[in-house]
């Protein structure tokens, strides 16, 4: 009787394969995510800390393992004793895990930089009457930073703070240029370096950039007001999968059953997934314009 029709020979060694795989790439894998998660854990850390948020580091770090390799170990157990569907969920869990915490930070950055490129354009004007009237650059900010409030308003008491400790106006402007990157920050940060080592009228170098971010936004809000078809299209078609999954599970269990009890159906899951995955990053670059 051949090997491959004796279930008795053909289990055993099958499972003796899985483990010698399993066990020679288990430490890469394992410097695999630990890398990932510390990666992702200092991209957190020090996302928050550009927007002034001040946490505890060692219960940050409990809570985003808790939302990864946690949740990943919880997500195989509710699917015990269903094994292998429960391993490819756990680690898919895990992975989103890892990743989401740190793209919702990174989310919130991109929040407080865009209200800081927003509120330029006050201060613009704040600033350039400022300097006609004889103010100095640092004087005109902190005018701006005492008069308004918001994402600007802290990013120009940090400037003024670094000057306070004895920094160089143009080193505090240029670690600004460097923390909020933006074409319109790089631009208001290089006019005033320039400006201040040749010369020239700050006045009218601020109202020219005032016009020019204004033109930026209109044409930016231009390109939202077309994507935004695109954007909702996307989201739709992303979800209508995963929604009729929920819908059959719903009305009919059993229909949707071999999807995860057969491995055929494991293939498919895993397979949509990716492919979904695929198709929602490649209509997110298709939309997503840069001006």
């Amino acid at each position: 009787m051949s090997i491959l029709t004796n279930a008795w020979v053909f289990i055993p060694l099958f499972g003796i394969c899985v483990f010698l795989v399993v066990y020679n790439q288990a430490p890469r894998v394992i410097d695999y995510f630990f890398e990932k998660s510390m990666e992702s854990r200092e991209a957190v850390f020090v996302t928050l800390e550009k927007m002034f948020v001040e946490v505890n580091k060692r219960q940050m770090t409990i809570l985003l393992l808790l939302c990864s390799y946690g949740l990943g170990a919880l997500t195989f157990l509710a699917l015990w004793p269903a094994i292998i569907p429960g391993l490819i969920m756990g680690v898919i869990v895990t992975v989103l895990g890892i990743r989401l915490p740190k793209m919702y930070v990174e989310s919130l950055w991109e929040k407080h930089a865009n209200k800081a490129v927003n509120q330029m354009l006050d201060a613009m004007t704040m600033m350039a009457n400022g300097v006609k009237a004889g103010l100095g650059i640092a004087q005109s900010m902190e005018r701006v930073s005492q008069n308004t409030k918001g994402a600007l308003s802290k990013e120009f008491a940090l400037v003024l703070n670094k000057t306070r400790l004895g920094m160089t106006i143009e080193d505090a402007l240029k670690e600004f240029g460097d923390r909020v990157q933006r074409p319109d920050v790089q631009m208001f940060v290089t006019s005033i370096n320039i400006l201040k080592e040749t010369g020239g009228n700050i006045g009218e170098t601020f109202e020219t950039i005032n016009q020019t971010i204004r033109e930026r936004q209109k044409i930016e809000k231009k390109i939202d007001a077309m994507t935004a078809q695109g954007i909702m299209q996307g989201i739709i078609m992303t979800a209508v999968p995963f929604v009729l999954m929920l819908v059959f599970l719903a009305i009919d269990p059993n229909y949707i059953k071999p999807l995860f009890t057969k491995p055929l159906g494991w293939f498919a899951l895993l397979l949509m997934f990716g492919l979904q995955v695929m198709g929602g990053l490649a209509i997110k670059k298709i939309v997503n314009i840069k001006v």
